[in-house]
């Protein structure tokens, strides 16, 4: 993978400034990794790669949040469009954490609110986190909760943890990003289990509506298509057996067909 990503142009961070897409249209896509080397083959004359420290690919934390019942999860799991996430997303090698809350409407559009979180080290989480306004820290924190966040700050516990290693593309243009995510590996707080995906790859097209892609054409051709995968509902359903899965039963499905097939 590195040797192909050597033949994309870098971009760096502050140059990618003026891509936010906070509030945005995302379309996912799941697929395997030789797949993934003849996508990123077929990309590199219409995509930058984001460079940081000279990595192209760089290792992610997520840390995920719901009440004791899962009432996130399972807004999602019975098939709510509007529903929310937060956790706390770690840029590990930067040493960047934010506090996120993810709110999807019902015309399936994204806005992401984010606050930096200090003193968070992704590397040794001590998963002790509770939103209560014990600190001036955490009093902003719950401010924030509570100016975004359809649920009591104080009833969140942490329910799972994830990592991968992740690869963003940006077009020529500069109007889109692609997230391109491996080695998924998950650590379910609430029960313990663990859980390695390595062998599937999620890619996100990211975009501000339904601009032109110069990725859709070439992820057509190599039979990759829409495919939902959210981190947080398939990796709790995946290593939580108490949680309702019937409607995530087939999406489950679908994905050991996809690594079978590879």
């Amino acid at each position: 993978m590195t040797e192909i990503l050597r033949r994309y142009e870098p971009i760096t961070l502050d140059q990618m400034k003026d891509i936010r897409l906070m509030n945005r249209i995302d379309t996912k896509f799941v697929t395997t990794v030789p797949k993934l080397r003849r996508l990123l083959e077929l990309a590199a004359e219409d995509y930058f790669v984001q460079e940081t420290d000279g990595l192209r690919i760089s290792p992610y934390y997520t840390l995920y949040f719901d009440t004791p019942d899962c009432a996130m999860y399972n807004r999602h799991q019975v098939g709510h469009l509007s529903r929310q996430k937060i956790r706390i997303r770690s840029y590990v090698n930067a040493g960047l954490n934010f506090l996120e809350v993810k709110t999807k409407n019902n015309h399936g559009r994204t806005k992401k609110k984010r606050m930096a979180m200090d003193h968070f080290d992704a590397l040794h989480p001590q998963h002790d986190i509770l939103f209560h306004r014990q600190d001036e820290a955490f009093v902003n924190y719950d401010d924030f909760l509570r100016t975004y966040l359809k649920y009591d700050p104080e009833t969140l516990i942490e329910q799972i943890e994830n990592r991968f290693d992740r690869i963003t593309l940006v077009n020529k243009a500069k109007t889109e990003r692609l997230t391109i995510d491996t080695n998924l590996r998950f650590n379910n707080i609430a029960t313990g289990e663990q859980l390695s995906m390595d062998g599937i790859v999620i890619i996100e097209l990211k975009r501000d509506g339904n601009l032109p892609s110069p990725i859709l054409g070439k992820l057509c051709d190599l039979r990759i298509h829409p495919h939902g995968f959210s981190k947080y509902c398939i990796g709790s359903a995946l290593t939580n057996s108490s949680l309702r899965r019937n409607r995530i039963k087939p999406r489950l499905y679908s994905i050991q067909k996809i690594i079978s097939n590879q």
